[in-house]
């Protein structure tokens, strides 16, 4: 048998006939983190779905949390947003977590996309579920220690909800006054309830 005729060698976790390993490996994502939560998809799963090894999810997204992050499709990373506001006062914590994530929504290049996810989510039993299941997951692992009590996972999902009903209030339905608020005025008025929700 000539060289031409003999199979052609493929790195470990190549699809044969799928040039898209990337994204096949993130519709797996997707789907398993829209049908499992956050919690209960691994990386192994998402690799099995996808036809592909462990490793190679890793060598595209890293960690489970960059996944997450990337099956999300958001235009911004929520890890980074929230990072920026854990700095400072514990008193403070609401505020500035309302003005950073207030602030990344006003950004008129984001906008558009932020738009287009949320209107995908209230249409889109998959994206919703996405959503819900793996948002509040990644903000705890934010914040961390800043939540206290025998349920913080609670507690982020209140903070979450507040946040995603002004931002479809604000942003899709355009309900004034919180369409043209300023983002400083409307972040001192949410940021008591969101230290409520989160610290009590």
């Amino acid at each position: 048998m000539g060289q031409s005729d003999a199979e052609p060698i493929r790195g470990p976790g190549r699809r044969p006939g799928a040039p898209d390993t990337r994204g096949a490996i993130l519709a797996a994502a997707r789907t398993a983190f829209a049908e499992r939560g956050f919690e209960r998809t691994t990386m192994r799963g998402v690799a099995t779905a996808a036809g592909v090894t462990p490793g190679l999810v890793h060598h595209f997204f890293g960690g489970k949390d960059d996944l997450f992050v990337e099956a999300l499709g958001v235009p911004f990373d929520p890890r980074q947003v929230l990072g920026s506001a854990v700095d400072g006062p514990i008193d403070g914590l609401g505020d500035r977590i309302a003005l950073a994530v207030l602030r990344t929504w006003d950004d008129e290049q984001r906008r558009q996309p932020l738009l287009a996810f949320l209107r995908t989510a209230m249409t889109s039993d998959q994206v919703a579920a996405l959503l819900r299941g793996g948002m509040p997951a990644l903000a705890l692992g934010v914040l961390g220690d800043l939540v206290p009590g025998p349920d913080p996972e609670q507690r982020v999902e209140l903070a979450f909800a507040q946040m995603l009903g002004v931002a479809v209030l604000r942003y899709v339905v355009r309900l004034e006054p919180l369409a043209s608020l300023p983002a400083d005025e409307l972040a001192g008025r949410l940021g008591p309830v969101l230290q409520h929700h989160l610290r009590g």
